[in-house]
């Protein structure tokens, strides 16, 4: 896609859904060569090292163009899941990480857990570019939009309108990067994701936030069909409430309206 297209998807998407942050293209790089200019790391921008949800609120409500590379990354379970953990058994790493912090009961029980988990081999990409979509600067492997649960739904209802089938999500409450950034990348597919602990206390999202996420090349269906679906019905965001029905009142209301003849 051209940038004038990603810009011109973007600036619908923000205006149609009436988005509170910024709709995020994600992109997974081979190296840090393919930063785009101005991209910020943060290890040499800010002299931190940050989470990769943090990098993400970055580009969605600064709206900076964020490179990471390993430097640049302090959160060791979101590390393993993007292949920056220097380890050759990444799934039992983290499996005795969540009994350690009583996210799981068993070794067992986290290790078939983190099966169902999308993640990337070690040293697979090298990098990751997060940036605002509106500025159109790469095609997207990764687009993600935070919204509410209602602005969920009517993204949804788009994307089943075009693509014939229903939106799956995998959640677990933990580790949550890498559901709605490495999923749809791995699976084609798109994701509705709840952000879990990470994204609450280091990232600021917000209690009402969820995010959809889509592979970047059917982002023109979301478009399309943030267009079509629902019209007959009016459906769209916010959703328009219904009128068509006469209130009822207290019986003092009800009272006094008919003793001064106005009922």
């Amino acid at each position: 896609m051209k940038q004038q297209e990603l810009q011109d998807m973007a600036e619908f998407l923000s205006h149609n859904m009436r988005l509170r942050t910024l709709p995020v293209a994600v992109g997974f790089l081979k190296d840090k060569s393919g930063f785009p200019d101005k991209t910020r790391q943060p290890s040499v921008a800010m002299g931190k090292r940050v989470t990769v949800c943090q990098a993400v609120t970055m580009a969605r409500v600064y709206g900076w163009t964020v490179g990471l590379a390993a430097e640049d990354l302090i959160c060791v379970p979101a590390m393993i899941m993007f292949g920056f953990g220097r380890t050759s058994e990444p799934e039992e790493a983290l499996a005795g990480l969540f009994c350690e912090i009583d996210f799981a009961e068993s070794r067992e029980g986290a290790a078939r857990e983190l099966q169902s988990m999308a993640r990337l081999e070690r040293d697979e990409y090298k990098a990751i570019v997060l940036s605002p979509l509106q500025k159109g600067l790469y095609n997207p492997d990764t687009v993600v939009v935070h919204g509410n649960p209602a602005q969920m739904a009517r993204l949804i209802q788009a994307l089943t309108y075009r693509l014939d089938r229903r939106i799956t999500g995998n959640f677990g409450g933990k580790v949550e990067c890498s559901e709605y950034l490495i999923a749809p990348f791995k699976t084609g597919e798109p994701r509705v994701s709840i952000p879990g602990n990470g994204d609450r206390i280091f990232s600021m999202t917000q209690d009402d936030e969820m995010a959809l996420s889509l592979p970047g090349g059917i982002l023109p269906h979301l478009i399309q069909g943030l267009k079509e679906s629902g019209r007959r019905i009016g459906a769209r965001y916010p959703v328009t409430f219904y009128q068509n029905f006469q209130p009822e009142f207290p019986k003092a209301h009800i009272d006094l309206g008919k003793k001064l003849g106005i009922l």
